[in-house]
């Protein structure tokens, strides 16, 4: 059975929520390049360990999805930078865009009316795409939060 259009329109709006809580580009949104690299006492990540988890989190689902040849990432070093602080001046944009990017991906992905979002991704161990879908709007929301929470921490958040 095909599934819904007006399905699909809501699990992409999961991905770029923003009706429920900040969304991720207001989170990313002008926070200055000298606290992007901060750990405030207490917490283990700075938020641009926050955002490149997001990112590398991210990327791994959407590789996982569209990848034949997928390799699972060793957890945790393949999902957080090891430095606080972002290894280039450039480094912070770009991975704010490598995310937007991987998330057009993952909406374009699902939009396509082709793909099963009950079907099991064939070289998985069971996972559905839906599932798939379902966990990057889990895992992104969960980090936003984290990040507004740093940003109010670090004083640079209203």
């Amino acid at each position: 059975m095909p599934t819904p259009n007006i399905f699909r329109k809501h699990l992409a709006a999961l991905l770029s929520w923003q009706d429920a809580h900040v969304d991720f580009d207001a989170a990313v949104k002008g926070l200055p390049p000298r606290l992007r690299g901060v750990q405030p006492q207490g917490l283990p990540y700075s938020p641009w360990q926050l955002l490149e988890h997001l990112r590398l989190a991210q990327r791994d689902i959407l590789e996982f999805c569209v990848n034949p040849a997928y390799r699972a990432l060793k957890w945790p070093d393949d999902y957080w930078p090891k430095s606080p602080t972002p290894p280039t001046p450039k480094a912070w944009q770009q991975s704010v865009a490598a995310f937007r990017a991987d998330r057009r991906s993952l909406e374009k992905l699902l939009a396509d009316p082709t793909l099963d979002l009950l079907a099991k991704i064939p070289h998985g161990e069971g996972q559905t795409y839906l599932r798939e879908f379902l966990l990057a709007a889990d895992h992104s929301a969960f980090h936003v939060g984290q990040l507004i929470i740093l940003r109010r921490l670090l004083g640079a958040w209203n």
